[in-house]
């Protein structure tokens, strides 16, 4: 993909992500979704999809490796409202780079609890993988530029739309 030339549409994605996880559930799941991207959408799928559970929040802030330089940047706080040990959770993101962000809010998990099981859900997972982490579902997938950024925006009508930057 050339810079300048991102034709993703994500509200196209967002239906297919919507299967995918339909697929990860079970009766007792908890949608888990990631600051901010994240949240939105499983904020979403959780009324998309009917879903009863308790839906959960959670940042990856505290236990970033690049803590010292971001700090608590742009982050709303982790909102577990459901027991976490032997809880089962689907968490929800936006975009899949290099598992950083997973990894930190893997810590940040286990800081509430013991969970049963843990699978992970994304809209995009864009490659350049730095630590073994996985998506179990994703909408789709891309290779970008390490200069290029990809995120996820939510427009005023709820939806949602890409912005790539160089």
């Amino acid at each position: 993909m050339t810079p300048g030339s991102l034709s993703l549409d994500a509200e196209a994605l967002y239906l297919d992500l919507k299967e995918g996880v339909r697929a990860l559930l079970t009766e007792n799941t908890h949608l888990v979704g990631i600051t901010s991207g994240g949240a939105w959408l499983a904020e979403r799928l959780q009324r998309d999809l009917e879903i009863k559970q308790a839906l959960g929040v959670i940042t990856s802030f505290m236990h970033r490796d690049d803590y010292e330089q971001r700090g608590l940047s742009g982050g709303a706080a982790t909102d577990l409202p459901f027991e976490v040990d032997g809880a089962d959770m689907v968490l929800i993101d936006d975009v899949l780079f290099t598992g950083r962000t997973i990894r930190a809010v893997v810590n940040e998990l286990y800081d509430y609890g013991r969970p049963a099981r843990v699978r992970l859900a994304v809209l995009v997972d864009r490659a350049g993988r730095e630590l073994p982490i996985q998506a179990d579902y994703a909408a789709a997938r891309l290779s970008l530029a390490k200069t290029q950024t990809l995120s996820l925006a939510r427009d005023a009508s709820l939806g949602f739309h890409f912005s790539l930057e160089n």
